[in-house]
């Protein structure tokens, strides 16, 4: 072993008949230790992916904005250079316990934690307190160029990042999605038929709605994102505008009394979908503006709009894309230009423009009908 060395306390493991170690590494640690590969080699001639730079100040204000609560999981890396273990004893369980040196010429590149490692220089320079806070370092040998971009690989492979609605529903810091999830309680329909873990319902799913599209419509209906602040007024608007919303729709009313299943009304209707229930929070939102006193009952126009996939004539291009849901930010706006007519409202110069752009390529070029269901 070299002269100069990092030393840690650490553990040693088996893994695939490999050792690899556990240890502590202080944050302030973390910049010096692990490199990156160069990003100007091609894809074949490095061992990581190239850094996507809009994820490292995200991760970085994170862990600012929350020191006293924030959570890192371990990185992983490979050493290439001299690495020495000298456990604290021979037998019993403490010989997996000891010191861990690295030569200091070592190089240790990252498998799995380069947008964290980033995330830590970025978040050192505007709080270099936190330095002497530590990350757990999950350590192996390095095997070469093969082996780092299997390990890569193979740390990847099995990774699913969980569904938005799964995030929403853990997420008590995102004040949306903690009205939207008391939304969901105070409204029976939405507590019986929400799907609080999926992000897209399954064709056989018994529930209508999802806690993503929900959180989506709410925060157009209010004007709010994530990060906006939410009042108590705020609750109040979104149960009785739903509320109002659910009195309009007929067919969200039979899949509560059980005359229909959910899965038949999102085969044959719009209106179960969550383009759909965005479009209803975007054109809602115009609705109050507009009549701030009276809105409720201008959300009758909602029973004039024929909802039915095979009314082509409106909802292909708008909605639907040779048939299928399309629920992009342009499909959306397109869908709320239907109910904010329905209404009886204007639209805006920009949803005009954008009626105008989408013209010549709908299957019709009809006005827009409305069909009493």
């Amino acid at each position: 072993m070299e002269s100069n060395s990092y030393q840690f306390t650490a553990m040693r493991g088996i893994q695939a008949g490999r050792a690899y170690y556990a240890l502590m590494c202080p944050l302030k640690l973390v910049p010096k230790l692990f490199r990156f590969d160069d990003e100007a080699l091609p894809p074949e001639l490095r061992a990581q992916r190239v850094l996507n730079r809009t994820r490292i100040p995200q991760i970085a204000r994170y862990i600012v904005d929350h020191t006293d609560e924030y959570i890192l999981s371990s990185l992983c890396a490979s050493v290439d250079g001299e690495l020495e273990f000298e456990p604290v004893a021979t037998t019993g369980p403490m010989r997996s316990m000891g010191l861990l040196r690295i030569g200091m010429s070592a190089t240790i590149l990252i498998n799995d934690g380069q947008h964290r490692r980033a995330a830590i220089e970025e978040a050192l320079r505007e709080r270099p307190e936190l330095g002497d806070e530590t990350i757990s370092i999950v350590l192996f040998a390095d095997g070469g160029l093969l082996r780092s971009q299997q390990m890569f690989a193979d740390l990847n492979v099995h990774a699913i990042r969980p569904t938005k609605s799964i995030r929403l529903l853990y997420d008590h810091r995102d004040e949306l999605a903690k009205l939207v999830r008391e939304v969901i309680q105070e409204i029976p329909l939405f507590r019986e038929f929400t799907d609080l873990e999926k992000t897209s319902i399954s064709n056989r799913s018994l529930k209508l709605f999802t806690l993503s599209s929900l959180h989506q419509a709410t925060g157009l209906l209010l004007g709010k994102s994530r990060n906006g602040h939410i009042g108590p007024e705020d609750l109040d608007r979104s149960i009785a505008f739903w509320s109002a919303v659910i009195a309009q729709m007929p067919d969200w009313q039979r899949v509560q009394r059980r005359d229909v299943v959910a899965h038949e009304l999102r085969r044959d209707y719009v209106h179960p979908h969550g383009i759909a229930l965005q479009a209803i929070g975007m054109a809602g939102a115009q609705l109050i503006a507009a009549h701030p006193k009276d809105w409720r009952k201008h959300l009758a126009g909602l029973r004039t709009i024929d909802w039915s996939r095979a009314n082509t004539d409106v909802w292909e291009g708008r909605a639907l894309i040779a048939g299928k849901i399309n629920k992009s930010v342009q499909n959306v706006t397109l869908v709320s230009n239907v109910i904010v007519q329905a209404l009886g409202l204007s639209l805006t110069t920009d949803a005009v423009q954008l009626e105008h752009r989408i013209t010549p390529q709908r299957p019709s070029s009809k006005p827009l009908k409305r069909k009493v269901g």
